[in-house]
């Protein structure tokens, strides 16, 4: 490994650079997730930081270095959320203006929160990238600073006091597990806490729909891969970072993927059995638990690395994880076209016990003679709804799930 860009001792730096500004979220007990492995499980409340994420840590350490000079110039960023949020809260604690250009559709909350922070929201095509491309031009135009979101030092430095605090706060943490996108949290928690104490693992988490990294690590090198959409869109990076790479590939032990199914799986179980609003990309370490318990040697701490999560897009994610865990069902039947077949349906249904949410029926693109009902269900798990299906298959019915 060639001389690191970034050391331990900047990560102490970084924290006391942090201290009075970023808080020192709290690690809770898993109880559902402990039972998961056999072993101890804990969460590290990142989604509890101020402005609701990790990157506040990373983002307030880079400004908080730049010099009179370049802090009158003004910084800019570009961001769909997290990230911008850090910028906008880290200026305005510094005295530094700031812009971020944010992609057009970027979630109503996190562009008032932005704003709110007193940064100056541009909005700037459809994707992360081209906000990115516009806010470097920016950055030439005016001579502000443009803050990276995870490819420098000092980010990675702040993001690494978040290791320190793990450690302290669970000395005896086996194995830390974290979300990854371009890598700059992991990059840094790995960092601070393998020169803390050398056994500990750290394992890192994508969306399996944008995952960069394995295809990186396998070729040794940053490698472009083009992510596919994803509810998991704050670690939806296509290219890793240089620097978080390089410090990946010799400090984390491993990166595993996680599916849609699970990311809203591990939502759902944060939210019903720990009481914490986490946001899907946030999720992903805990989601990479329960998907795969035995590659976790306990005891494992699992970062919860933001919560700003749309209303709206939590209500969808909370339906896809309640069908995930087999509690939401939707089907589809056929039922002959006259008096009395949807009362039947309906009265089978409820006493096989499962509540109906919603139902809607159509007679067009069906055979002549027939109407198509669709129902969605609330069932007690996965063998209530066998069960409900078996039940209608037996009586003549043809459900057809999904």
């Amino acid at each position: 490994m060639s001389a690191p860009q970034v050391t331990f001792e900047d990560v102490v730096a970084a924290r006391e650079l942090l201290a009075g500004v970023a808080v020192r979220t709290p690690v809770v007990h898993s109880r559902v997730l402990s039972d998961t492995i056999g072993g101890p499980v804990h969460l590290k409340c990142e989604n509890l930081q101020r402005s609701g994420s990790f990157k506040v840590r990373g983002a307030y350490v880079r400004i908080a270095r730049l010099t009179r000079e370049e802090l009158a110039r003004g910084v800019v960023a570009a961001s769909a959320g997290n990230h911008a949020q850090g910028v906008a809260l880290g200026a305005g604690l510094l005295g530094a203006k700031a812009a971020v250009y944010m992609p057009e559709g970027a979630p109503l909350p996190k562009v008032a929160a932005t704003r709110s922070y007193g940064a100056d929201v541009v909005f700037a095509g459809h994707t992360v990238d081209v906000a990115l491309a516009q806010a470097r031009e920016h950055a030439e135009r005016t001579g502000a600073v443009f803050i990276h979101p995870f490819d420098h030092p000092d980010v990675v430095a702040g993001q690494g006091t978040i290791g320190l605090e793990i450690l302290e706060q669970l000395p005896e943490t086996g194995t830390i597990v974290l979300s990854v996108g371009g890598g700059g949290l992991a990059a840094g928690v790995a960092l601070a806490a393998k020169s803390l104490r050398p056994g500990v693992r750290i394992v890192g988490v994508q969306a399996e729909r944008a995952a960069a990294y394995p295809a990186s690590l396998s070729a040794g090198h940053p490698v472009m891969v083009q992510p596919a959409a994803t509810m998991a869109d704050g670690i939806a990076v296509g290219r890793p970072g240089e620097l978080p790479f390089e410090l990946i590939h010799y400090l984390v032990d491993s990166v595993v993927t996680v599916t849609e199914q699970e990311i809203s799986r591990a939502l759902v179980l944060c939210l019903e059995r720990a009481k914490q609003v986490v946001e899907p990309a946030g999720v992903a370490g805990v989601a990479a638990v329960l998907a795969h318990p035995e590659v976790f040697e306990p005891p494992v701490v699992a970062v919860l690395s933001g919560g700003n999560i749309d209303p709206l897009l939590l209500a969808k994610v909370l339906r896809h994880g309640l069908a995930a865990a087999g509690r939401y069902l939707t089907l589809r039947v056929s039922l002959p076209d006259r008096p009395g077949t949807l009362a039947a349906l309906t009265a089978e249904v409820a006493r096989l016990r499962a509540n109906v949410l919603d139902i809607a029926h159509e007679r067009v693109g069906v055979d002549l003679g027939e109407v198509a009902v669709q129902l969605q269900l609330e069932t007690r798990g996965p063998e209530h709804a066998e069960e409900v299906l078996g039940s209608l298959r037996r009586h003549g019915y043809r459900p057809v799930s999904g």
